[in-house]
């Protein structure tokens, strides 16, 4: 499986961006799927996700009522739009994916990753 993430840059707070995570090798339908951000100096943490088969999404706190994770399944593609964009969203994000049974939004149970893109938001 390979993950072709876009869509990151530099925005003003307040501002909104959309991620886009392409997959080629196994369709995201059957794939557990999430967004990650790595800040400098901090850990990688989890962003929004959305679990195999049944749609279900997850969001982190700090992301709730901003961030929507999406996918289309005739693209293959899973998306994270994110609105109301805080300097504290600024980090490397990263599409992840994997093909357990279960969800457990942990980055270490994601198997498969894309490159980061880079979202900086100015205040």
């Amino acid at each position: 499986v390979q993950l072709q993430a876009s869509g990151g840059g530099l925005v003003q707070a307040g501002g909104s961006l959309r991620l886009s995570c392409a997959a080629s090798g196994r369709t995201f339908s059957t794939l557990n799927s999430g967004w990650f951000r790595q800040a400098p100096g901090k850990e990688r943490e989890f962003v929004a996700g959305i679990r195999r088969g049944f749609d279900f999404t997850y969001y982190a706190d700090s992301v709730k009522g901003r961030f929507t994770v999406s996918r289309d399944n005739a693209k293959n593609t899973v998306y994270l739009q994110m609105n109301s964009l805080k300097p504290e969203d600024t980090a490397v994000y990263y599409c992840a994916a994997d093909g357990n049974e279960y969800w457990s939004g942990t980055y270490l149970d994601f198997d498969y990753w894309g490159q980061g893109t880079q979202v900086t938001v100015s205040s």
